[in-house]
Order: structure tokens, then C-alpha cells, then sequence
């Protein structure tokens, strides 16, 4: 009898609870829910596991400034998540280590449809032709222009047609309203200046990426435009002008005619600024270039559930779901353009020209691949910011970080 009953309790479970014995748990490790969001990504993991009973999701959440310590630290004791996030400007870090998982064939095996996702957005996460990540989120860089310090100083509003000409002439006519108003603000910073040179037909790097060419012609008449609005015409301000107030907090103030920052800034404007404002592509000089700012999902080469983990990642990545909840809570932008989603954002304004967020991914520009980026870019900025203070010349700014960069890293074909 008792055998009997052991058999039906056996088949019970198999009829009832199949997948007890099946549910496979992968651990995922971020940093970009943390600060507030991570009730939204606790949402997304419910839909997940409910459209797939026999994944389990264990995720952790780390601030962004011990993050990637404490992956580092994981992943050299042998314990790295099955998926985590990257910022881009870390990608290629990780993905020369050899240490990320080749999605190609999942991709293939699972038919993920990527045409959702923005080409630019999804080859920003490709090394040597391979697909080691998806795109988990963007933000593109825009010029936000306050509409009321335009009609006062009778300048016509920003198109996608201006060039640096444009801008620095409205800048002057804007500046010239009052000694506390200024034109525009654009930081001075490696971030910054990369995206300017390509505007100018320069580059950091030659063609074949074997040598920094940060001195050339190009570049020098970049930097000397940037620090010109600030040391020569002063349509941008000096630090001891800004007397501790920050870019933002001077532009809702009303006392800055144009800002050159990100979509991530709107939710804050719109909340906190009471005059008319809106937006368009960022001009550009000789052509246009835009900065494209995009977190992304990657597998460990080690996992052992590679499968589950890319269902994981593709559901982040491209589910209607996740980007609709985004869109929603104004947590950044989804990289899953469905058409609906789209013009569920363009509907919540301001700003009304929605559209220059998405036209600028036409334009876009993402950072040299390089292993030690961060260490790049620390030594640029020393130089950047003594031209900024009128220490050096752009030349002689360009001319020393090119020469420091020649004696201290060593650039990887």
C-alpha cells in the first residue's frame, strides 16, 4: 500500500509541479535600478518569470560607484553573475578580456528579432564583428534652448540646420540681454571634445587605431572654438561666475540661453523649469555628431545556463513590456523602438520636439574602443582643463596630452 501511495504522490508531482525539478536560477548583477528604480526592475522580473516558470531570476543591485569594483572582485574569485551590465565606456574593457559570452548563437538559436533595436545601438556593443551584449537602455545628447531669452533677444529658435556659427552668434545676442545671463553652456571634457572634433572632421586615433591624433589641425580649431566661448567672447560662463551653481540649476533658472546635455535631463526641466523651452539636434560644424550614452546586458563566459541567461537578456532588452514601463517612469529610454512606445514618449512634453531624440541616433558617435579608456580620458582632461583656465593654449593643451598619451599607453591593433 505504502508503495502504491509513494507512486501517486511521485506521479502527482510530475502532473502538477513538472518544472520543480527543472527551474533554473540565474543571478544578475546591475547598478543602473539603484537610486530608486529598483521597485521597477522587481516588476519586470515578475513578467519574466511568469512568462517563463522555469527561470528564476536573483538579481543584485550595486551603486554605481562600487560597482565595478565589486564585479571585478566576483569575477576574478570565480563567481561572476550570469548576466550583468556595462556602461559602453567599459564594454570594450571586458569584452578584450575574453571573459563575455558570444551571443551570436543564441541569438540565431532563439530568433530574437534585433531589428527592433537601433542598429548604431546594438553594433556599439559588437568587438571584431562578435555580438557580446545588448543595448539595455540610451539617452542621446541634445541643444535645449530656453524659448523666452530667444524672443527677448530677437534670435530666431535652433534647427537642425545650425552650425557652431549659429550657435556662438545667437550666444553673443543672448549674452548681451544682461551681465547674469549667459549664452550656453557645454562642458570642456574629453566626453565632450571627442564628439566635437568628428563634428569637425577630426579623430582621436588614425585610421587603422594605432596612433592617438590629438594634436592635428582639426582638433586644435575644436578646442580653440570650445574655449573661446568662455575666454574670448564669454558667452559661456567662468567658474567664478558660476559661483558654485551647476549647468542644470542655471538653466532652470532662466539665466542660460542654451544647454548642450542629455535626454536624462528632461523629467528634472519639466518638473522645475516655469518658462518655455524645447529642443533639437546638437549642430555641428562640418558634419553633424551626437553622443549616444547606452548601458548594456552581457553573459559571463562561464555561466552555466546560457540559454536562460540570454532569455533574460533579450527579455530586458527588447520586451514591449520593459520599454513600455520605461517610457512610463521616465527611467531613461528603452532600446526596443516599437512604433507605439515611440509616440507614447513624443506625447509627454515639454519638450515637444521629441523627434530630435530619436533623429540624433542618426548622427551618432561613440567613444574610441579602447582598453584603458577611463586612464585616456583622466589624462586629456588635465590637459583640457588648463585651456580652459587660459594656462595653456588649445594648442599647447593638445600638444602635451598627445605627448603624455605617446609615453604612457601603449595602443592594441
Amino acid at each position: 500500500m505504502k508503495k502504491v501511495y509513494l507512486w501517486f504522490v511521485v506521479f502527482a508531482i510530475v502532473l502538477i509541479g513538472v518544472n520543480v525539478f527543472s527551474v533554473t536560477t540565474i543571478k544578475f548583477m546591475n547598478f543602473s535600478s539603484s537610486g530608486g528604480n529598483e521597485k521597477y526592475l522587481e516588476e519586470w522580473k515578475k513578467i519574466f518569470e511568469k512568462q517563463n516558470p522555469d527561470i528564476k531570476v536573483e538579481i543584485e543591485t550595486v551603486g554605481y560607484g562600487d560597482y565595478f569594483t565589486k564585479l571585478a572582485t566576483v569575477i576574478a574569485g570565480g563567481n561572476a553573475p550570469d548576466v550583468y551590465e556595462l556602461n559602453y565606456e567599459n564594454f570594450t574593457t571586458y569584452s578584450s578580456k575574453g571573459i563575455l559570452y558570444n551571443l551570436d548563437p543564441l541569438i540565431n538559436n532563439a530568433k530574437v528579432n534585433t531589428s527592433i533595436i537601433n542598429s548604431n545601438a546594438l553594433e556599439a556593443f559588437q568587438s571584431n564583428g562578435v555580438q557580446y551584449g545588448f543595448p539595455y537602455s540610451f539617452s542621446t545628447v541634445v541643444l535645449i534652448y530656453n524659448k523666452d531669452l530667444f524672443d527677448r533677444a530677437g534670435v530666431s529658435y535652433p534647427t537642425d540646420s545650425w552650425k557652431w556659427e549659429d550657435v556662438l552668434n545667437a550666444a553673443q545676442k543672448i549674452r548681451d540681454l544682461d551681465p547674469m545671463i549667459f549664452g550656453i553652456y557645454q562642458p570642456i571634457t574629453f566626453n565632450e571634445l571627442y564628439k566635437m572634433v568628428q563634428q569637425n572632421n577630426g579623430s582621436f586615433l588614425n585610421q587603422d587605431g594605432t596612433r592617438f591624433t590629438f594634436n592635428t589641425p582639426e582638433n586644435i580649431e575644436t578646442l580653440q572654438y570650445m574655449v573661446d566661448r568662455v575666454l574670448k567672447y564669454n558667452v559661456m560662463p567662468t567658474d567664478a561666475q558660476l559661483a558654485g551653481i551647476g549647468d542644470w540649476d542655471l538653466f532652470m533658472s532662466g539665466r542660460l540661453g542654451m544647454i548642450i546635455t542629455g535626454s536624462w535631463a528632461f523629467p528634472t526641466f519639466k518638473e522645475n523649469v516655469d518658462f518655455d523651452w524645447d529642443i533639437t539636434v546638437e549642430p555641428g560644424n562640418k558634419k553633424k555628431a551626437t553622443h549616444f550614452f547606452s548601458n548594456g546586458l552581457v553573459i559571463s563566459k562561464d555561466t552555466n545556463n546560457p540559454e536562460a541567461a540570454f532569455k533574460w537578456l533579450s527579455f530586458l532588452s527588447t520586451s514591449k513590456e520593459v520599454a513600455e514601463s520605461r517610457v512610463k517612469v521616465n527611467w531613461e529610454l528603452p532600446v526596443a523602438l516599437y512604433p507605439d512606445i515611440i509616440e507614447l514618449y513624443k506625447s509627454d512634453f515639454p519638450p515637444k520636439n521629441k523627434d530630435a531624440v530619436f533623429d540624433s541616433l542618426n548622427y551618432l558617435v561613440t567613444p574610441p574602443k579602447l582598453e584603458e579608456f577611463q586612464k585616456i580620458a583622466d589624462i586629456v582632461d588635465k590637459h583640457l582643463e588648463a585651456a580652459r583656465y587660459g594656462v595653456k593654449s588649445p594648442k599647447q593643451a593638445l600638444d602635451d596630452a598627445q605627448a603624455e598619451l605617446e609615453r604612457t599607453i601603449t595602443l592594441k591593433k
